[in-house]
């Protein structure tokens, strides 16, 4: 049946052979990858919130419906009907797409242990420290990866001609005083790319971590080569030079833990009863699930010639209870003083002498 099939296309027109060929390595390619991907899909049985053939499936589908046709293709050129002169650039053309293709595929491959990490590792955990380490060093380590596959395959579709072959060779004789040339003009690129090293692996800043910087509060989004983004709490976005955190101090409420403490200051009258007062802020917090139970106190911290400075020290799992925590801690405490002891509140005192004047 196939001698047959051979003995009947040989009395095809070369265009015709020639399509036929193309479309058969094609569409055989699409096959090939459809019955992957079925078979995949039948083998996962449960639905669950993570798979990872999922994720292959994902990641990894349309790099796949580029390279097994642009392979199989590749295999059927030889065999194809074209002017001996046509055959380099087609063989070139089809070099440079399965490369492309083949680098897609790598840059999926590693997309997809990115996210069985981040799977294994999830940040939704009270205490993620573990978790934000991980991750801000796979995030700059994928970065990382993906732009040097790319420069790699740029590389090696240059090499391939034999034009850029030997330019690159006449350019070795200059390649000394031109890397001295670019060092200086790239410095600062070059120390961005350091200071991202020594970020991802001494970790002063991690994913998701609680900072304080150029007076503004925040969370780190993004961890780039080159920039850092910070999520302000009002939805702006704070971007920063990575090397920023290397050269200049700032604030990291999350380097070791979550866990903060939080103050709220109120300024009484000398009348008022410390000891109700405290009773009261104890009996607050104990109301409150905000209040993760390490630390409470309630003290005169100050006193002026009008006031004494009371300060409610209290402690929270994170810096966002301890916002909330604070601000029920002053209004409920406010609220008690004006209720019960209205004449503790701030005052201005003067003294009248009354002097008996005679005539």
């Amino acid at each position: 049946m196939w001698n047959q099939f051979i003995e009947n296309a040989d009395h095809l027109p070369n265009f015709l052979w020639n399509l036929m060929l193309a479309g058969i390595a094609v569409i055989t390619g699409w096959l090939i990858k459809l019955l992957l991907s079925l078979f995949l899909r039948k083998s996962v049985s449960v639905q669950q919130e993570f798979s990872l053939i999922h994720s292959i499936l994902y990641r990894l589908g349309k790099a796949f419906n580029y390279f097994l046709p642009l392979l199989l293709l590749n295999m059927a050129l030889p065999l194809m009907r074209v002017n001996p002169n046509y055959v380099p650039v087609m063989s070139k053309l089809a070099e440079i797409a399965l490369t492309l293709s083949f680098a897609a595929l790598v840059i999926g491959i590693i997309k997809v242990m990115e996210d069985y990490i981040y799977h294994a590792y999830d940040l939704n955990k009270a205490n993620n420290l573990k978790e934000r380490k991980i991750r801000t060093q796979l995030q700059f380590i994928r970065k990382l990866s993906i732009s040097l596959i790319l420069i790699l395959t740029a590389c090696v579709i240059l090499l391939s001609f034999d034009s850029m072959r030997k330019l690159g060779a006449g350019l070795l004789t200059g390649v000394g005083v031109g890397g001295i040339i670019i060092g200086f003009a790239a410095q600062k690129s070059l120390g961005n790319l350091l200071a991202g090293f020594q970020i991802a692996f001494t970790q002063p800043i991690r994913i998701d971590d609680v900072l304080v910087v150029e007076g503004e509060w925040g969370r780190v989004e993004e961890i780039t080569l080159t920039y850092v983004v910070l999520n302000i709490w009002d939805q702006r976005k704070l971007i920063l030079p990575i090397n920023y955190f290397i050269e200049k101090p700032f604030q990291n409420w999350t380097r070791t833990g979550a866990e903060i403490l939080g103050t709220a200051f109120f300024y009484m009258d000398y009348t008022v009863p410390v000891d109700q007062l405290r009773t009261e802020f104890e009996r607050l917090l104990e109301l409150s699930p905000l209040w993760d139970k390490r630390a409470k106190a309630l003290q005169v911290t100050n006193t002026s010639e009008r006031t004494i400075e009371v300060r409610a020290l209290m402690s929270a799992a994170n810096s966002g209870n301890a916002f909330d925590l604070r601000c029920y801690i002053r209004e409920n405490l406010i609220k008690y003083v004006r209720e019960h002891h209205p004449d503790s509140l701030p005052k201005t005192r003067a003294y009248i002498e009354n002097k008996e004047t005679s005539v």
